[in-house]
């Protein structure tokens, strides 16, 4: 098993921005975990991993001229009630600053097949309208 799982966002940030959504086509999720993770190439991105486990969360832009950045993750909570993840954290000032890997890891304990649904929340360019959230992606324990 590898010590990470990667996973990138892919967004259509043309389309995100026009019609003020995540959905519609206008984000791609995938992961590189080991296991089998459910919802490969779509907002309901369903990570499986293991406790203890690093997750790193990346953003790019099919329009390579519009910056893009992970504002926040934010885990919010699942159907057993039971504690969510601690939420990700962006790492201090790097040799690349221009950097926008979010990473986490996950804990123990946590019950295996429930899904810890999670808050991605992007910032595509300025404006007011220039942050979007979408609440479908999840983490899960093996």
């Amino acid at each position: 098993m590898k010590p990470n799982v990667n996973i990138i966002a892919v967004v259509d940030v043309i389309g995100a921005l026009s019609s003020l959504t995540l959905d519609n086509g206008n984000l791609c999720l995938a992961d590189d975990g080991a296991f089998d993770s459910g919802g490969q190439g779509t907002p309901e991105l369903c990570t499986v991993v293991a406790p203890g486990q690093v997750v790193q969360w990346s953003a790019v832009a099919v329009d390579v001229q519009t910056p893009i950045e992970i504002q926040s993750i934010t885990f919010i909570g699942d159907a057993a009630s039971a504690p969510a993840p601690a939420p990700a954290e962006q790492p201090a000032a790097s040799e690349n600053p221009d950097a926008n890997v979010w990473t986490g890891v996950f804990p123990a304990g946590l019950t295996p097949g429930v899904p810890y649904k999670y808050r991605l929340t992007l910032k595509m360019h300025e404006g007011p309208h220039s942050v979007l959230s979408i609440n479908t992606p999840a983490l899960m324990s093996v």
